[in-house]
């Protein structure tokens, strides 16, 4: 959740939208976009549905940017994290290195929600696995955090022991060696790896801080 200095910062990055139609998920989009929904009933009793669009690669600046839509219709725009109002509450958007973090409603009244991807996106198709082949769904969860803790624990030496070597760490600090020494093309499969698993994570929105690179996130987030 964000905290209150980080809601300002997202309140001033918010700006009005310029009411353009929401596009449809198309069929080469899944790893440059995450598209999600939600349903909510307005205050006239109108069933409405709130939609959040981000382009996860960045637009033509390199700026990673939520849209947000009411109806298909743009109503408001935030560089992340963003935090959007909407009626009754507002819905968070938080990225990480491999895709979103959260993307949740959080009502005034009663327990926050995330919203559901849309069907044809990346994370719509990993839900519909979840849904329907549950058991095998778990099992890639269990395999992509096996991954990550293992890269955790056979990386983490290597990379203290190449910074030890940097001259001033070295002269004062000393040096370390890593009690593990592994062929080259063995860290490249495991950066390939760990980059699969986080992503994986990230089509699910789940994130821990040391396990999905936050160590290495900016300070947003």
């Amino acid at each position: 959740m964000l905290s209150n200095w980080k809601r300002r910062r997202a309140a001033r990055r918010l700006k009005p939208g310029d009411g353009h139609p929401l596009q449809r998920f198309r069929w080469w989009q899944p790893l440059s976009r995450a598209l999600f929904h939600l349903s909510l009933t307005g205050a006239d009793g109108v069933p409405e549905t709130w939609s959040v669009d981000v382009r996860l690669w960045g637009d033509s600046n390199g700026e990673v940017i939520a849209q947000l839509y009411r109806n298909g219709v743009h109503q408001a725009s935030s560089k992340l994290p963003a935090e959007f109002p909407v009626t009754g509450g507002t819905v968070q958007v938080v990225a990480s290195g491999y895709g979103l973090k959260r993307c949740h409603y959080l009502p005034e009244s009663g327990q926050e929600r995330q919203l559901i991807p849309d069907a044809a996106s990346a994370e719509g198709r990993r839900a519909r696995l979840e849904r329907e082949r549950p058991a095998l769904s778990r099992v890639i969860g269990f395999v992509s955090v096996t991954v990550l803790v293992v890269a955790l624990v056979l990386g983490l030496p290597q990379l203290v022991e190449q910074v030890s070597t940097i001259p001033p760490v070295a002269e004062n600090l000393g040096t370390f060696a890593s009690p593990f020494q592994l062929p080259g093309w063995f860290n490249i499969s495991l950066v390939v790896a760990t980059l699969v698993a986080s992503t994986e994570r990230a089509l699910r929105l789940r994130y821990h801080w040391l396990l999905d690179g936050g160590i290495f996130d900016g300070g947003d987030g």
